[in-house]
């Protein structure tokens, strides 16, 4: 069977090891963003699937090998889990370009080696997180155990969805948890292909299944199903506030990575040619779909000029919009036309509210699929759409500013805190930015930087829990306090 051939076939539901229809019988299609077209059909799940893979989550905890085994022989799971996604390295990353639009060439170089990275990451600390032994008196031997939380129902996004379920999905397996993944629906089969992919590796059954479907029946059920023992969500911050309602109801454990208006800040002494370089990329990459979008640049005024120019210029030359599968383009579509259209709204706004649009804002003369050019914005106000609400597209506004006090304030006046960044020879003037940077992450002279080993996530409205390195993993357990009166 040819690729074009696997990939057309209408998908199934991996629900305890298995797959299976829904019982509804309904499917829905999931489109190329490049083409228009259905690539295939995709089970519409209810919550009658939902509550089977809840029931198999659970099975497989309570009564399966995984969370009872030794935490060594999970993380050599892990690692050939890892194994098989380098086996099949060159199918996934056709699946999540051709899914989701995003170039081949860089789910080729980035998304699946991240991916593999993360998965042996988190393998090796699975016999590596423990407890410890608390030095009461003679008369006592107190200590700490570190347990799975249990049952673990996994939300992800569509704009990059292998990395962030596996960014979820390696550290919860590692701990000894089952789990419920539910893609986004826009996006669905990156995960459907990890289902195949932990098969094949010999993951026991009902440690990770995927539900395909609405977040309004799937979503739901799991926020609110009570043998659901925890939820971790990566999407918009509207959406985190609705699972925190809901899930109050059970008091679940919950962690949000949501929303961002990242401020990029470039001061006069700044390397100005590699600020250009990565404010470039802040708002290009991945057409600009990413929430760490470094989608406010604010640019010392005694430098706008020069810093304009050459941002203006590596736009041009290092982003080059067209189709996904070739091996030159640097920007794919939007995931759909609603995003486009929301987009496109966004920059109508911005004219209307009087920002100078010096670059794009129109479509390139693609005959299909969702493509936007890069539009750059100058003499942005802070206070304007454009620069307070997270536009999820290729959209930069340029804001000037004269002081270091005048620019910090403006950089955090905003209820989103996710990450922010920087650019000055003056390692005094950078690091008191970075204390007073109400962000997750502040990024000196560069932008975009991310490691496995290094925490990523919110302050205010952007969400609570840390995403890579070490801090994920008390999420995905429970501290038990054992006490030996001797």
């Amino acid at each position: 069977m040819t690729f074009a051939e696997k990939i057309a076939e209408p998908r199934k539901l991996f629900i305890d090891g298995k797959w299976i229809e829904p019982e509804s019988a309904r499917y829905f299609a999931t489109v190329n963003p490049a083409t228009e077209e259905a690539i295939t059909q995709v089970p519409q799940a209810g919550e009658r699937e939902t509550d089977l893979a809840v029931a198999a989550a659970r099975r497989a905890f309570e009564q399966g090998p995984w969370a009872a085994m030794k935490p060594a022989e999970r993380g050599k799971k892990i690692f050939r889990i890892a194994e098989v996604v380098e086996q099949q390295a060159e199918e996934l990353a056709l699946v999540e370009s051709l899914d989701t639009g995003k170039p081949l060439s860089f789910t080729r170089t980035r998304d699946v080696p991240f991916a593999v990275d993360l998965l042996r990451y988190y393998a090796g600390w699975a016999n590596k997180f423990y407890g410890a032994t608390l030095p009461t008196d003679e008369s006592a031997l107190a200590c700490t155990l570190r347990e799975p939380v249990g049952v673990v129902a996994i939300i992800t996004p569509w704009n990059s969805p292998l990395i962030l379920s596996l960014m979820k999905i390696a550290p919860a397996l590692a701990m000894g948890n089952t789990l419920i993944h539910k893609p986004a629906s826009w996006t669905p089969l990156s995960a459907l292909k990890f289902a195949e992919i932990c098969q094949a590796a010999g993951l026991p059954e009902g440690v990770y299944n995927v539900v395909t479907g609405p977040g309004d029946s799937v979503g739901t059920r799991l926020v609110t199903h009570p043998d659901v023992n925890k939820v971790s969500f990566t999407g918009e911050t509207v959406t985190g506030k609705i699972i925190m309602e809901k899930a109050a109801a059970t008091l679940k454990r919950i962690s949000l990575e949501l929303g961002g208006k990242s401020p990029h800040i470039v001061f006069a002494d700044g390397d100005l040619e590699a600020a250009a370089t990565f404010a470039a990329k802040g708002f290009c990459l991945n057409q600009g779909q990413i929430c760490w979008a470094g989608s406010r640049v604010f640019v010392e005024e005694k430098v706008h000029d020069e810093f304009l120019e050459k941002l203006l210029r590596h736009v041009r030359e290092d982003w080059t919009v067209g189709d996904p599968m070739d091996p030159k383009t640097q920007m794919g579509p939007l995931i759909s036309k609603t995003q486009l259209q929301q987009v496109t709204g966004y920059i109508e706004e911005g004219k209307k509210e009087g920002a100078k649009l010096i670059l794009g804002g129109d479509r390139p003369p693609m005959k299909k699929g969702y493509y936007l050019n890069p539009t750059v914005f100058d003499e942005v106000d802070n206070r304007m759409k454009l620069a307070r609400e997270e536009i999820f597209g290729p959209v930069l506004a340029i804001i000037p500013f004269k002081e270091f006090d005048e620019v910090i304030e403006k950089a955090n006046d905003t209820f989103y805190g996710l990450a922010s960044g920087l650019w000055t020879k003056d390692m005094k003037k950078a690091y008191r930015a970075a204390r007073r940077l109400k962000a997750g992450s502040v990024w000196v002279n560069c932008y975009g930087a991310l490691d496995v080993m290094a925490p990523f996530g919110g302050f205010k409205q952007s969400g609570f829990g840390r995403e890579f390195g070490q801090e994920v993993l008390p999420l995905y357990t429970e501290t038990k306090t054992v006490w030996f009166q001797m």
